[in-house]
């Protein structure tokens, strides 16, 4: 069934991102590396959770036996995106912004191996062959126009948390 695919795509984005926080936890202090890292994967979650709401959470809220599941999702995707907005609000040479990131990185793998553990093998009992279609055209069309449009710092520096 083609339910696969929509959950491989997911997956490759997954491990795009994995791969970014490996490459941000090597980077040190206020670097252009540590800057253009965080910003491709502040653009590349954003973009992938958006649309991953309007393609695939959207569908999965319209049947009852996984409507919890996909609510306790979008609520992660929004604790992720305040803490990558604070994360980007943060001095980047400071001891602060290491702590941040150690949380986010920790908060956003989890996130992710729960999706990917739990959350899409449950969804995939769920779904017809039009909802995969319908979430697969979704999905590629809302990323591009999400990721282009997303903010790296809509906060300012006064507003990172202590």
């Amino acid at each position: 069934m083609a339910t696969q695919d929509i959950f491989a795509r997911l997956k490759q984005d997954h491990e795009r991102h994995r791969e970014l926080l490996d490459k941000l936890g090597e980077t040190h202090g206020d670097s252009d590396e540590r800057k253009s890292l965080l910003e491709e994967f502040t653009k590349e979650v954003k973009g992938h959770a958006a649309a991953e709401e309007q393609a695939l959470y959207s569908t999965m809220l319209r049947k009852p036996p996984t409507t919890d599941e996909t609510r306790h999702s979008v609520a992660e995707h929004h604790e992720i995106e305040e803490a990558l907005n604070d994360l980007a609000a943060t001095d980047m040479s400071s001891s602060a912004w290491l702590t941040k990131f150690k949380q986010l990185d920790h908060d956003y793998r989890h996130h992710i191996d729960e999706e990917e553990e739990d959350h899409f093998p449950d969804f995939a009992e769920h779904l017809t062959e039009e909802d995969v279609e319908h979430m697969e055209k979704v999905f590629e069309r809302r990323k591009r126009e999400e990721k282009s449009e997303a903010e790296v710092t809509p906060e300012k520096k006064e507003d990172a948390k202590e």
